[in-house]
């Protein structure tokens, strides 16, 4: 049975691996497709790194 803290450092990397994927994305779309859309791509990649970050700081989970 997983700790509470355990989930919570689980929920963290998965927020973490989602906005590096969409980083990841957005930067590709910007090459392939047009600048205009990489950088719709990368505010979304801002929102969702803020939220990443808001959550380990909430949770009191360190960055080791």
């Amino acid at each position: 049975m997983s700790s509470a803290r355990e989930i919570k450092e689980s929920e963290a990397r998965k927020k973490g691996l989602v906005t590096a994927a969409v980083a990841v994305g957005s930067v590709a779309m910007g090459v392939a497709v047009a600048p205009a859309a990489g950088v719709v791509g990368l505010g979304a990649t801002a929102y969702l790194g803020y939220r990443w970050i808001k959550y380990r700081i909430d949770n009191g989970i360190r960055f080791t």
